[in-house]
């Protein structure tokens, strides 16, 4: 059958595949990396067997300690650069996809094994529900293209009025107009598929790592923020 050489391989890639490969890629032993990265070795071979996950804050740590930045965990190495890319293929489910958790959504970025890729895709779990959640409006190169899958958002841009986006329904903008995306009232949680496309792929992900960084310190800020105070209405 013609499917059968096709050496594409359809295994999806996830966080623990992609922290053997930079293993693999070093020549380090587990207890090499995990004297480098600070995890303990069992916490290392579980990620690696895809039985445990990272979260951002953890995800950032370990980039920090083996001196690489974050973007190179979610991508293998170019083992053909100087051929040129055809047909190739991925297949991908958000099982093995690769997750970045932060306090108001939950990121799963899909076909990660593939490199020099112009788009990146992504389903978002989203749970903000306002502007201060949230914090600035958010910008970084590129366009975007976003489908409601389950729930509904309000999708905040710098040049338009706020607009309510239920299952079915898309939007595409240009990501360098500032833009934010909320689940709208009376939503708990709301799912989206998200493309994002640029001509780098690697300053793509730079800056939407950036955003995750970004997310998780307003989240922080407003977890710690002291309660206003509130007036009993006795006496004068």
């Amino acid at each position: 059958m013609a499917g059968s050489r096709n050496n594409v391989s359809s295994s999806p890639s996830t966080l623990g595949k992609l922290l053997k490969g930079v293993r693999s890629r070093e020549g380090w032993t587990l207890k090499e990396m995990s004297a480098r990265s600070g995890i303990p070795v069992s916490t290392l071979s579980k990620i690696e067997h895809d039985r445990l996950t990272l979260s951002y804050d953890k995800l950032q740590s370990l980039s920090q300690r083996l001196g690489m930045r974050m973007s190179e965990l979610f991508a293998e190495p170019d083992r053909d650069a100087a051929q040129p890319v055809t047909g190739r293929r991925s297949l991908s489910d958000i099982a093995g996809a690769v997750r970045v958790e932060t306090p108001n959504y939950d990121y799963y970025y899909l076909c990660t094994e593939l490199r020099r890729k112009r788009m990146v895709p992504v389903v978002t779990k989203i749970r903000a529900r306002s502007a201060e959640q949230f914090g600035d409006l958010v910008r970084h190169s590129g366009e975007e293209f976003l489908y409601v899958l389950s729930g509904s958002i309000v999708v905040q841009t710098e040049f338009y009025d706020p607009v309510t986006l239920g299952p079915g329904q898309a939007l595409y903008i240009d990501s360098s107009m500032g833009h934010a995306y909320l689940a709208a009232e009376g939503c708990d949680e709301a799912e989206v598929l998200g493309v994002m496309s640029s001509a780098g792929e690697e300053e793509l992900m730079e800056s939407l790592l950036s955003l995750h960084e970004e997310q998780r310190q307003v989240a922080a800020v407003n977890e710690n923020a002291p309660a206003p105070s509130r007036r009993t209405g006795k006496g004068r």
